[in-house]
């Protein structure tokens, strides 16, 4: 398999499924204890990133370059990020439902996080950092983005500790599903055939 056609990875994020590839082989995975990020006021800046925020470290940019935050999401010792997840993803990003949010310096890109948006969710897939709070702030701008865009559900697939620290939490699949389909039926329906 080359790549993942478009309609099925938008068929899978729908159902509440996504893909990671291991040793060649393509996985699906529907956690039945799923991690949600909210997007409202219970999104939690800790008190260092405030800091970190009022400085300005790095101009924020969107879909600049979204090969290279995959890559830079990819480049550690174990990866689920593979050339079948790659080619798939950066077609979704042509097709305008994948996206990259990006910190930028004098340097270079230092750092970001990519994922998939379906109507009023996204789903986070992964996010790198090569300077001090990089992938946190691209963070920030993901959920102010998600903010001005009107959209309900930011999906972190897995939760960890790094994610808690923003307001984070684990949701059973029925409630998560719940609010799946509220935040995606709307744009389904209005899918052209």
């Amino acid at each position: 398999m080359k790549q993942i056609p478009p309609q099925i990875l938008i068929g899978a994020y729908a159902e509440g499924v996504f893909p990671m590839a291991e040793d060649g082989e393509i996985y699906w995975f529907a956690p039945m204890m799923r991690g949600v990020i909210p997007v409202d006021e219970r999104f939690h800046i800790p008190k260092g990133l405030r800091k970190s925020l009022r400085k300005k470290p790095f101009e924020l940019r969107h879909n600049t370059a979204f090969a290279q935050v995959m890559q830079g999401c990819a480049d550690r010792e174990q990866t689920w990020i593979d050339e079948v997840i790659f080619t798939s993803y950066h077609d979704l990003f042509e097709l305008g439902l994948a996206h990259s949010f990006e910190c930028w310096d004098e340097d270079g890109l230092q750092g970001g996080l990519y994922g998939v948006r379906l109507g009023d969710a996204f789903f986070g897939e992964s996010m790198f950092s090569r300077k001090t709070d990089a992938s946190k702030i691209a963070l920030v701008h993901l959920v102010e983005w998600m903010r001005a865009e009107g959209m309900t559900l930011l999906d972190t697939q897995w939760m960890t500790d790094h994610l808690r620290q923003f307001g984070g939490e684990e949701i059973p699949r029925e409630k998560y599903l719940d609010l799946l389909a509220e935040a995606v039926s709307p744009w389904l329906e209005n899918l052209p055939n």
